[in-house]
């Protein structure tokens, strides 16, 4: 056992999406940085960040109907969409620089073109979303955006779907042609390989059991080598916790006032792969539902279009379900690791607030292969169960916390910082848009972590970032530019690389 104690400026726990986008900005922001990470498992982007541990959608809330609510007054609320599409935006014009700069190569290896579709059945949904499409179309982050009711246009855009389907309800969908698949695990590894090039120093195989702060105010991280048992101590002046479901764990040893009274609640994803290529070679879409009544929003249904290892993949889920994991690769006690006497009553209330959340998973965890199958066959008619095998997806860490509008224990879907007051220590809790929102995340790590540092850093993140600090729905020009950009540097212009369909 070893007390060897290494100094370092940055440490990132968690060789996932966002430490690898954190690294990459502080890397362009100070190059002089030391930056360390540490990751339990071989290799980078294993866990939620792995491309078969999530649905790989470019989340930019352009199918996505759970960011679109109706109000009670009949109203649509794009709010959140907007949100998120500009957050996206941030992303994709970061790639854009990288790409430019070349720091990183070949785009296409983690980004393809894919249409983004939302897909109703009934009356009330048909009505839902032709508003939705209304409230959207004037939009200039939503340009191009068509909305169709008529069965021979939806059998244009969704041959699969459509094909000897029982009309016998209304059905709508709308499309637009500037969606994209995201293969997160792909672009994890390709910034971490960026990274090393940098000459940050990146340790496989380590996981962090412990963190405290020294009388100096820097954190000391006891650092265990998984292989040998050996143990070292690092410190550093900023930690970032970007463990995934890993992340709660540490931010609880951490003692920080702000990680208090947060819990955690695990819930696993499974997704149907199609194995059939003549099947797969039939659907080119992103084809997103409405989640049942009941479901959380997590478990909306969708048909994707995948392009992993240079291959077209077929995947429909996600199917929710339990597992008190906070990893996959986690423990089975680390949902009960995670109670503590300042958040209890947070995770009590939580418990008995969603008991129908719980009814509901447990109900999908029992699911048999061929229940599953009459799920999907709401969207493929005629689907085969012998085309289709069962995949497990990554496990999701939902957040809980005591909300002035939910009171305690309130179920949090989406993703969260938290961070000291003194800007020393940030952790990334919560689940999706996650990944496809990494940058503006990061960015906001940035700017409450080192406020002092933000104004000389500025210039740089604006050419990073062109939009940063701007409301791109207040400025259409710039949007268009910035499309017409990232487009063009990411090989995404749907001539370039239109797939034949079947």
């Amino acid at each position: 056992m070893s007390n060897r104690q290494t100094k370092t400026d940055v440490i990132l726990i968690g060789a996932g999406i966002m430490s690898a986008t954190l690294g990459s900005l502080l890397k362009e922001l100070v190059p002089s940085w030391k930056i360390t990470v540490f990751e339990k498992l071989a290799s980078a982007g294993e866990e939620s960040s792995n491309e078969w541990n999530n649905a790989g959608t470019g989340h930019a809330a352009l199918c996505e109907l759970n960011y679109t609510s109706e109000k009670p007054d009949g109203s649509i609320d794009i709010s959140k969409a907007i949100k998120v599409n500009e957050q996206f935006q941030d992303s994709m014009q970061f790639w854009s620089y990288l790409v430019n700069s070349n720091l990183i190569r070949n785009p296409q290896t983690f980004i393809m073109p894919l249409p983004h579709i939302s897909l109703v059945q009934g009356e009330k949904n048909v009505a839902y979303l032709k508003k939705r499409f209304e409230a959207m179309l004037n939009n200039p982050l939503f340009h191009g955006m068509e909305f169709s009711d008529d069965p021979t246009k939806l059998m244009e855009w969704i041959p699969l779907i459509m094909k000897d389907r029982a009309l016998d309800e209304p059905i709508a969908a709308t499309r637009i042609e500037s969606g994209t698949d995201v293969n997160f695990g792909a672009l994890t590894r390709i910034l971490f390989d960026h990274l090393k090039s940098k000459n940050v120093d990146i340790k496989f195989k380590h996981n962090v059991d412990d963190l405290k702060r020294t009388s100096d105010g820097l954190w000391e991280l006891k650092v265990r080598n998984v292989e040998s048992g050996t143990v070292e101590h690092h410190t550093a002046k900023f930690v970032f916790i970007g463990g995934g479901g890993g992340s709660l764990p540490l931010l609880q040893k951490s003692g920080i006032p702000e990680g208090k009274h947060i819990g955690g609640f695990p819930i696993s994803g499974l997704f149907m792969a199609c194995n059939n290529p003549e099947v797969v070679a039939q659907h080119h879409a992103k084809v997103y539902g409405k989640a049942k009544v009941g479901a959380p929003p997590m478990s909306v249904p969708h048909l994707d279009t995948r392009f992993i290892d240079n291959k077209k993949s077929l995947l429909f889920g996600p199917f929710a379900g339990f597992s008190p994991k906070f990893l996959k690769t986690g423990s089975m006690f680390d949902l009960l690791g995670s109670v503590k006497p300042d958040n209890v009553i947070t995770m009590l209330a939580a418990g008995a607030k969603n008991l129908g959340l719980t009814k509901y998973l447990i109900q999908q965890v029992m699911l048999s292969k061929e229940q599953r199958m009459e799920e999907l066959r709401e969207f493929i008619p005629h689907a085969k169960s012998e085309d289709w095998d069962l995949l497990i997806a990554g496990q999701r860490v939902q957040v809980i916390k005591d909300t002035a509008a939910g009171g305690k224990g309130t179920l949090q879907f989406g993703t969260e910082v938290v961070s000291s007051a003194d800007g020393s220590i940030a952790a990334l809790l919560g689940a999706s848009p996650g990944a496809s929102t990494a940058v503006s995340v990061m960015l906001e790590v940035i700017e409450k972590c080192f406020p002092q540092q933000l104004k000389a850093w500025a210039p740089k993140i604006k050419e990073m970032i062109p939009s940063y600090g701007v409301s791109l729905v207040k400025n259409p020009e710039l949007i268009q530019k910035i499309h017409a950009s990232t487009e063009r540097t990411l090989g995404l212009s749907s001539d370039l690389h239109h797939v034949k369909r079947a």
